[in-house]
């Protein structure tokens, strides 16, 4: 009967560490995004008959889940069965992948005023004819438990550097890959989530909106005391005009019916709204892009700069995420990269020497609460990553992080044939370097402010694998 242990230390008192897991957002936030996806709960935070869903889509160990069901995944269903407040809670598995499944989760007081946790999993895989070892399983579980430290870590980290007192924040694209990660985020530093959704409400938690009709849930607005804007058409797929018209007026119309609201609403709630470095254009090599660099042209540009702005109305403090490239193995940029470079075919996109800027999914995150909680930033900010690399050198970070080569460029066609020609322009073939001087001058603090650092995070691969 194997049983994992990890022991992890933070600097902070035990009492601070045990609430943020008892709070809504945790186990979102200790749940790597492409590994598995949180379908339900938990029903009642981590009190006893509590039980979360999860649907697991990427082995937790190499060959749980049948390669047949990786895409549409596995059901696991978690139960917590104990807890000792502000020492310990412990979950079980009802059903799912394992045997066996039994967590626990000890705090203590650190010599140093801080906190240790000592996770304990007892656990058991059922007979596979792939004939996984322990050795194996308990090589996945190290990472998957590093992952988990790195972030808890990051998190805590930003919430004492903010000390932001407890406030009802309004979200729309709550349910996007930065979305989810947003509000988990606001959740565990104490602060109350209600979103914005186009359907008919389902609990306190929703309000209603709808930007095509300019229309929204006044009294959601009046109640919030900050708010954060995500949602638009995604830029994924071909550019074709009704997709183009689409991306804009989503956009557009969405801000303006947020802006509208703060402005009626007389409170001068901070908005955190998000933007895009295709503001400054798709190419523009041989420059340094601050926020004081000229727009550039073309679709995305325009976009951008209709988008920022359609917030001009808003009453109250507004920053505009310019956000990079996001790295996750749950979406963006990076997923469909993934399999190229598993398969020992991958390479740069585009141009080898073309600059690309990037930032983590988790730093994204924490810089829309930094943004909403940092009262002397306003307007556009850059948020990417303060080193940049060129295409050929995201391969080579990306290949030697999985452990394959990146000797293969991709061919043009390929992205044109998804994208359309206007697409592979605008999104594959682009050279920004984008600097974060001022995000880093505000008090931002990278988690993963380098290439190597960002991706043996999001894909959970430490220095021995």
């Amino acid at each position: 009967m194997p049983i994992f242990e990890h022991v992890s230390h933070y600097p902070h008192p035990r009492a601070e560490v045990f609430a943020w897991h008892t709070r809504p957002g945790g186990f979102v936030r200790l749940t790597p995004p492409g590994m598995a996806t949180v379908i339900e709960g938990p029903t009642d935070l981590i009190n006893p008959g509590s039980e979360v869903v999860l649907k697991i889509s990427h082995p937790l160990v190499p060959g749980l889940v049948p390669r047949p069901l990786a895409k549409v995944g596995v059901t696991w269903r978690v139960r917590h069965v104990e807890l000792d407040d502000g020492r310990l809670f412990v979950d079980e598995q009802v059903s799912g992948p394992f045997r066996r499944w039994r967590h626990e989760h000890h705090f203590s007081d650190a010599p140093d005023g801080g906190t240790t946790i000592t996770d304990r999993v007892d656990w058991e895989l059922p007979p596979m004819p792939t004939g996984i070892d322990e050795m194996v399983a308990s090589h996945e579980l190290r990472r998957l438990f590093a992952f988990r430290e790195h972030q808890l870590r990051h998190d805590l980290a930003l919430h004492a550097r903010l000390a932001a007192s407890p406030t009802t924040v309004l979200v729309s694209g709550a349910s996007g890959l930065i979305g989810s990660q947003v509000c988990a985020l606001l959740t565990t530093g104490g602060h109350t989530v209600r979103t914005l959704v186009r359907r008919e409400t389902r609990s306190t938690g929703e309000a209603r909106w709808s930007p095509r009709h300019g229309s929204i849930d006044q009294g959601a607005v009046d109640r919030a005391g900050a708010v954060v804007h995500l949602a638009g058409e995604s830029i994924g797929g071909r550019f074709t005009e009704a997709k183009k018209r689409r991306i804009l007026e989503s956009r557009v119309d969405g801000t303006r019916t947020i802006a509208a609201a703060i402005a009626r609403s007389g409170r001068r709630q901070a908005l955190a709204q998000a933007s895009a470095i295709g503001v400054y254009g798709a190419r523009r090599p041989g420059e340094l892009l601050t926020e004081q660099s000229t727009p550039g042209t073309g679709f995305l540009a325009d976009v951008v700069l209709a988008w920022e702005d359609a917030a001009r109305e808003a009453d109250g403090r507004t920053v505009f995420l310019r956000t990079g490239i996001v790295l996750s193995e749950g979406g963006g940029a990076l997923a469909p990269m993934l399999p190229l470079f598993l398969a020992g075919v991958g390479g740069p996109l585009t141009n080898s020497r073309a600059w690309m800027s990037w930032i983590s999914l988790d730093d994204m995150a924490r810089s829309y609460l930094h943004a909403l909680f940092t009262p002397d930033l306003s307007g556009p900010v850059n948020a990417v990553a303060p080193e940049p690399v060129t295409a050929g050198e995201f391969a080579r970070t990306l290949g030697r992080t999985v452990r394959r080569p990146a000797l293969v460029p991709t061919p043009g066609f390929g992205p044109a044939l998804v994208l359309g020609a206007e697409g592979k322009d605008q999104l594959i073939d682009t050279d920004q370097r984008v600097d974060a001087g001022l995000l880093l001058e505000s008090g931002f603090r990278f988690g993963e402010p380098t290439l190597r650092e960002a991706l043996r995070h999001v894909l959970r691969h430490d220095e021995r694998g």
